[in-house]
């Protein structure tokens, strides 16, 4: 049983920036793509960012391009780590973020989800 472990989330003022972690344990086949989608208090969760298993090819839902940038390193033995740098938070970022696998970063956008991590709350203050 795969476990997503997210960390790093927190208050923060509009403007500043937070960098997101995911841990994913024990690591599975080597095409697992990562991704991130967030939970605003009574809406849907919505996609947010996914990269490949090698970390090549990344996407990104168009509210947050240019804020948001995903990364991961597959350098350790026995986990996975995926990271979401969030930069000139807006309070609209409030949100419950997760952290997803999935087949591949097509499959992550149409929500096809292998696991889900507990999430991680960014609170951003106005």
């Amino acid at each position: 049983q795969v476990q997503l472990v997210e960390s790093g989330g927190g208050l923060v003022q509009a403007g500043g920036s937070l960098r997101l972690s995911c841990a994913a344990s024990p690591r599975t086949s080597s095409s697992a793509a990562m991704g991130w989608f967030r939970q605003a208090p009574g809406k849907e969760r919505e996609f947010v960012a996914a990269i490949s298993s090698s970390g090549t090819i990344t996407t990104y839902a168009e509210s947050v391009k240019g804020r948001f940038t995903i990364s991961r390193d597959n350098a350790k033995n026995t986990v996975y780590m995926v990271y979401l740098q969030i930069n000139s938070l807006k309070p609209e970022d409030t949100a419950v973020y997760y952290c997803a696998e999935g087949g591949s970063t097509v499959r992550l956008r149409e929500r096809a989800i292998d696991y889900w991590g507990k999430g991680t709350l960014v609170t951003v203050s106005s």
